[in-house]
């Protein structure tokens, strides 16, 4: 008779009615097994044979005293008994020492009550290692050699719970069963390998049920408990009871309430029953006869059913012949496609191919011109770099006139612009106006060699006379961008002005290619890239003449071009190169005059190479 699973139910009808639920419990419901309150270490299996006497005290246990005594070098002498404790008390005797007063007994001292707390922690760490244990199980049928399940290795773990498994894939064989052997494995790190810590077999009908969930049973677990787990909560093995189905005993007296017989089926229903029941063995009669004529009837038409499974066997193969037919074609027809893609493509390639090779045919005929054109462009360039520079050298020999920056006398490394003193980053005991108009000054300078050197100042500047200003884009998290070129209140304002300036000359210096000794000196390193700028041939060029071209793409030349003027035409020639060589002789006299050496001795007319070098 095929097992059919009762619907879930309420804990309290499965405590009051088990065997209704238990009668139906097979292996496949079995879903996982889990383990609580894990003992992998056995006890003690001492047993003495006689009660410890005073002759055996010196064989006994050493406690944590006695072994401290011995090390300090104390002689110990186990005191004796008063009486003989191997005679046998008599009854008096028994019965004093039952009414006798009981002194207290002395506490004993622990291992680790005298210890420190490192030595401590070990201990404990040890108890713990002693309780943690590998384990796995394994779950055996009757009738079946090799085990049902084997389940994973759970490390380290007192309570250890297995992942689950579904036994239905075993086959009916073993999923129908209702008995069942469960062996558990263990190993501590004290084991060499797995010993069978616990054999169980026990039969399903057996189990008690404990709750949906372990956690709803609130009662402490014997030693070793192990826990199974099916679809309508957790059961386990808690007294190993047999089988919990009524027997025929218990059956015939729950008939009987109070001394009084239970009314049962009357005549009337017996004879239905046992009608009912011939009935039913009619019908398998006749289930087996007609079971006997139909293997008849296919041993006498066993030729036609060949035939007849060969034909059927024969369409189905055509009908997959076919299919394979139908998808080789499919096949053939993309690798057609294909074919013919690749052959588009590898004509497309030679095309592209032949027009590369005549452009690179024309592009070799107009190589020599070409390569004339490049050395006459060197040429060319060469050219106008050093007229270029010629400019650039003439320009500040214009600024050097325009905006003199004189040493002060008797003064180490101190300048003064247009007549006008400025520190090196040094301003106390200063006067404003004076200051301001000598930065207004530098900053214009600067301003200006900023374009006639083609350089992008880092820190912009707004030349304004003695209210110059400068700003920062590039710094971070600045509240304000704009830094004033002359004293105000906010003195490190001023001051930050004056280091975004010189950064800039520094920047200027590092373009030409010159790299500046101190960036504190503001005038000094202005003074040394007019210096480098100016060096050169002696001959300065002229001024070219004509305006300026080319004003806005697409349209015409301006008219006010300057062609022909005679004031371009001239301008080189109004040049002062005597006051311009007294500048620079005098700064180059009281640089010597510092260093503790005489000024060179030179003619106003050498070369401008001679007095730079």
């Amino acid at each position: 008779m095929e097992d059919v699973d009762v619907p879930e139910q309420d804990a309290t009808s499965r405590r009051e009615r088990p065997w209704l639920y238990a009668s139906n419990r097979r292996l496949r419901h079995l879903h996982g097994i889990s383990v609580r309150n894990l003992v992998a270490t056995t006890s003690s299996n001492r047993v003495r044979g006689k009660t410890i006497d005073d002759d055996d005290i010196p064989n006994t246990l050493k406690s944590p005293s006695k072994i401290l005594a011995q090390h300090e070098g104390r002689p110990l002498h186990p005191s004796r008994s008063f009486t003989d404790l191997k005679s046998h008390p008599t009854e008096d005797d028994r019965v004093e020492n039952k009414s006798a007063r009981r002194e207290p007994r002395r506490r004993s001292l622990l291992p680790w009550n005298e210890s420190s707390p490192h030595a401590r922690q070990i201990r404990l760490e040890d108890i713990t290692k002693d309780r943690m244990a590998d384990t796995w199980f394994s779950i055996h049928c009757e009738g079946v050699d090799e085990p049902v399940y084997i389940s994973e290795i759970v490390d380290k773990a007192t309570n250890p719970s297995f992942q689950s498994f579904d036994l239905d894939l075993c086959g009916p064989l073993v999923s129908r069963k209702d008995q069942m052997t469960l062996k558990l494995w263990a190993k501590t790190e004290s084991m060499p390998e797995f010993v069978l810590l616990v054999e169980l077999q026990l039969h399903l009908r057996s189990l008690q049920f404990l709750g949906k969930t372990i956690e709803s049973f609130h009662q402490p677990f014997p030693a070793n408990s192990i826990l199974f787990h099916f679809p309508d909560g957790v059961y386990t093995n808690l007294t190993d009871l047999p089988s919990v189905e009524p027997s025929l005993k218990s059956a015939g007296q729950r008939a009987t309430v109070d001394g009084a017989v239970l009314p049962t089926s009357s005549y009337d229903s017996l004879m239905r029953l046992a009608n009912l029941d011939e009935c039913i063995q009619d019908a398998l009669a006749t289930r087996g006869r007609l079971e006997a004529q139909i293997g008849d009837i296919l041993k006498e038409n066993k030729n036609a059913l060949a035939t007849e499974s060969g034909a059927t066997k024969a369409r189905d193969r055509l009908a997959s012949i076919k299919q394979a037919v139908a998808s080789e074609r499919k096949q053939i027809r993309a690798t057609a496609k294909r074919k013919e893609e690749l052959l588009s493509s590898i004509q497309t390639r030679k095309e592209a191919m032949e027009q590369g090779r005549l452009a690179q045919e024309k592009a070799r005929s107009h190589l020599p011109h070409a390569q004339e054109k490049l050395i006459s462009s060197d040429h060319l360039l060469g050219q106008t770099a050093q007229e270029t520079k010629g400019q650039i050298r003439r320009i500040s020999e214009d600024l050097m006139v325009i905006y003199p920056i004189d040493p002060i006398p008797e003064k180490s490394l101190a300048f003064a612009i247009v007549g006008l003193p400025l520190p090196n980053s040094h301003f106390e005991d200063i006067d404003r106006e004076e200051v301001a108009a000598a930065l207004g000054h530098t900053a214009h300078l600067v301003y200006l060699l900023s374009f006639y050197l083609s350089v992008v100042l880092p820190y912009p500047i707004s030349p304004n006379l003695s209210t110059s200003l400068i700003q920062d884009p590039v710094s971070q998290d600045l509240p304000q961008r704009t830094f004033p070129l002359f004293p105000v209140s906010a003195h490190y304002r001023f001051e930050y002005g004056v280091f975004l300036l010189n950064k800039n000359i520094e920047f200027l210096l590092n373009k030409t290619g010159v790299r500046g000794l101190d960036i504190r000196h503001t005038l000094p390193n202005l003074k040394y890239l007019l210096y480098i700028l100016t060096a050169g041939t002696p001959d300065i060029p002229a001024r070219k003449a004509g305006g300026i071209r080319g004003l806005l793409a697409g349209r015409l030349t301006s008219n006010h071009s300057r062609r022909g003027s005679t004031d371009s035409a001239v301008s080189g020639e109004l040049v002062q190169p005597r006051k311009a060589w007294d500048l620079v002789s005098r700064m180059n006299g009281s640089l010597a005059m510092d260093n503790g050496a005489k000024p060179p001795a030179t003619t106003p007319n050498a070369p401008l190479s001679s007095r730079v070098a």
